[in-house]
């Protein structure tokens, strides 16, 4: 099936697969910066940078008061939005498209999933090697550099946080196709996603058994107050608690 500029086939999947294009309306009043803006060097006022304001916006809306836990979770969410619409594409479409940063306009200040806005619908293919070039070098490695020489957050950690967004995404995305019938969409999903946990950057990161991963590091979600350990980490209670007494 070929790319339509309005990329139709993912509107049934709702959520972190939707992504608008310039198909779809106007741009809007304000034009937000690019993907590649917020990958650059910090902007000389912070309250123009675009990663900045994310990670500020993470921390506002989820009470967090340590910069590297929302910037880990900003970085998170970002990771999951990009790896659900190349993984969705390449599934039911058998192409990508070219999702390079100078393409993807990004609202930081947006509510959750982060609101990307494709300025052009070019086809790629929709292999593996592709996926990895486009998502993980394409993207995340230029996260990842920005947002350790801000925050300082571990490689590892921001790894982690590509294996657990990526392995989330393909399990949504199996389950949504196979409940609106599109079986083969999910059989690619799965193999594409096999596929990409043999890259040498994501084989690392954790552990999969079925569609189950169990990462090798924590995202720190537990420390956003009221919060607990995420279901794929890597401990089984938050770091420091001891286990509940037997009562009785």
């Amino acid at each position: 099936m070929d790319l339509d500029p309005g990329l139709a086939a993912l509107r049934p999947l709702g959520g972190f697969f939707v992504l608008r294009t310039t198909a779809d309306a106007a741009p809007p009043a304000t034009v937000p910066p690019t993907l590649a803006e917020a990958y650059a060097a910090p902007a000389a006022d912070a309250r123009r940078d675009a990663l900045v304001l994310r990670v500020s916006t993470v921390a506002h809306r989820l009470r967090v008061r340590e910069p590297r836990v929302s910037a880990s979770l900003a970085h998170q969410g970002l990771a999951a939005r990009l790896w659900s619409v190349a993984l969705a594409c390449a599934a039911l479409y058998g192409r990508t498209p070219d999702l390079a940063p100078a393409l993807l306009r990004w609202d930081a200040t947006a509510s959750a999933p982060d609101d990307l806005w494709l300025t052009g619908v070019r086809a790629r293919p929709g292999d593996a090697a592709t996926l990895a070039d486009t998502v993980l070098h394409g993207h995340l490695e230029p996260l990842e550099q920005a947002l350790r020489a801000r925050y300082g957050i571990a490689a590892g950690l921001l790894r982690g946080n590509a294996g657990s967004a990526l392995a989330a995404a393909a399990r949504e995305l199996g389950r949504r196709a196979r409940a609106s019938g599109r079986g083969d969409a999910a059989e690619r999903a799965r193999a594409l996603t096999d596929a990409l946990f043999a890259h040498p950057l994501l084989r690392p990161t954790g552990s999969r058994t079925g569609t189950a991963f169990r990462r090798r590091s924590c995202c720190l979600y537990y420390r956003v107050p009221g919060s607990s350990v995420c279901g794929d980490c890597c401990f089984t209670r938050p770091p420091g608690t001891s286990p509940r007494a037997p009562s009785g």
